[in-house]
This record gives structure tokens, C-alpha cells and sequence, in this order.
């Protein structure tokens, strides 16, 4: 049999070198796929860093404003009110006082729908008995209601008609004076509070160096419409009663934000 030479193994230094070599052909490519993602990462801490340099200063106060105005309208709070020995008999001493005081409102050119009953109730009286014990020696009825009269010189003649109809049961509790339509007198006072605002804005945009920027936000608060008046209950005997309307006071608060350039 012929003799075959042995193989001849690669050397050390040799499978060394191809070793080197397969490694850094993959890390090329590992390399090279993750670059685009790693340069796609945004530089977040930087980015919020611009977005505060770049936020405005701005400045937030506050508006008021009020407009006055005649009124054209009195709002009358009238009631009856009875006491009777017995529940049946408080009701039907307080039905016909009521009957009279409707009758006259509609007879003084008050229209039903300016008419609207507020409260109705009857009630057990008491009476503390010797041995201090309460005791029900009565029943007290009584009804309120609200009367709109539109024609505001004839207020205090409604008023001393309806209290000279009812008698010792007749309640006036009180008057107010308003407008009908609020909306105009409400927009004038909405106005003067926006510019209260605006100017006190400008002053604080001048002592502070700036310029006054756009308005970034505004909310209105509730309006107010003070100096209700009331009067108490009136002798039977008087048919007209002095009242003096005086002016409506509408007034409105706003708030506001501007930028400060």
C-alpha cells in the first residue's frame, strides 16, 4: 500500500487571523444597522431645555367694572298670614285673605303671569303651659308671594292697595327694584372691567420693562347686582306707600393673562 503524506494542519497563527477577521466583518455590520437608530434618538433633556427658553413671560390681573342704569321694574314680596284656633279654620281664614290680595293685584292691572307664590305653610302654635310643658292652642297659615310690577311708578300703589285689602293679615315683606332685560346694562359693566384689566396689564408690562403681548386667557366671574331694598309691614289704613327706585348697579369681575414681550 502507498504511504500518504499527513495533513497539513493550519498553524496557530494562521486560524488566529481568520478568526480576526470574521469578527470584524460582523461587527461592521452590527455597527453599521445600529447607527441610523442610535441617531434617531432625540436629545430629550436639550429639547425640554429650548421649550422653557422659549416660553413668555406674562402677567395675570384682575378686572372690575360696574354700569348703572334706571330701573323699569320693582319686584314686590307680599303675603298673608292667619292664626285660628283650629287647622281648618287657619286655612280657610288664610285662603280668603288670599283671594282678597290676588284680587286687588289683578284689580291694580297685574298680569297673572307677574304672579307667583313663593311659600305656603301651616303651622302648630305653642304655648308653654304652667308645669312648663308645651301645648298646641293654635294653628298658624300663611302664603307669600312675588309680584312683578312693570309699571314702576304704580309700585307704591300696588303696595298700599294689597295691604289695605288684606287687613291685620296682610304681610309686605319687602321690595326690590331691578331691570327686565339685564343683558345691555351687563355688557357695559363686562367692558369697563376688561379695560380695568387691560390698563393695570399695561402699567405692569411698562414698570417691568416689557411690552404688552396677546391676551393667552380671560374668565368672567358671577355679577352682582347690590342695594335690594326692603320696607317692613304696613298699617291697613295706608293706600299708597313713598318709594324712591334709586339707580341699578350691575357690576362684573373678569380675570386675565397676557404675555409680556
Amino acid at each position: 500500500m502507498p504511504h500518504r503524506p499527513a495533513p497539513v494542519l493550519p498553524n496557530r497563527a494562521a486560524r488566529a487571523a481568520r478568526l480576526f477577521a470574521g469578527t470584524a466583518v460582523l461587527g461592521a455590520l452590527l455597527l453599521g444597522t445600529a447607527a441610523p437608530a442610535l441617531a434617531a434618538v432625540p436629545e430629550r433633556p436639550a429639547a425640554r431645555a429650548a421649550v422653557r427658553a422659549e416660553a413668555p413671560a406674562t402677567v395675570t390681573v384682575s378686572g372690575s367694572g360696574s354700569a348703572t342704569a334706571a330701573p323699569d321694574l320693582a319686584i314686590l314680596s307680599v303675603g298673608v298670614e292667619v292664626a285660628k284656633p283650629t287647622a281648618k279654620e287657619a286655612m280657610a281664614a288664610q285662603n280668603t285673605a288670599a283671594e282678597a290680595l290676588l284680587a286687588v293685584l289683578r284689580k291694580e292691572g297685574v298680569e297673572d303671569r307677574d304672579i307667583r307664590t313663593d311659600s305656603l305653610s301651616l303651622n302648630p302654635v305653642y304655648t308653654q303651659t304652667t308645669g312648663g310643658e308645651s301645648k298646641v292652642t293654635g294653628y298658624q297659615a300663611s302664603q307669600s308671594f312675588s309680584v312683578k310690577v312693570r309699571e314702576i311708578d304704580r309700585a307704591g300703589q300696588v303696595t298700599g292697595a294689597v295691604n289695605g285689602a288684606t287687613g291685620d293679615a296682610g304681610r309686605v315683606n319687602g321690595v326690590v327694584f331691578d331691570v327686565a332685560d339685564p343683558k345691555e346694562l351687563r355688557a357695559k359693566a363686562r367692558e369697563a372691567a376688561y379695560r380695568d384689566a387691560y390698563e393695570k396689564a399695561s402699567q405692569h408690562a411698562r414698570l417691568s420693562g416689557h411690552r404688552l403681548g396677546r391676551l393667552v386667557s380671560l374668565s368672567e366671574g358671577d355679577s352682582l347686582r347690590p342695594g335690594h331694598g326692603t320696607m317692613p309691614s304696613l298699617p291697613a289704613d295706608e293706600q299708597s306707600v313713598p318709594l324712591a327706585p334709586g339707580e341699578i348697579e350691575e357690576q362684573v369681575t373678569v380675570s386675565a393673562v397676557f404675555e409680556l414681550l
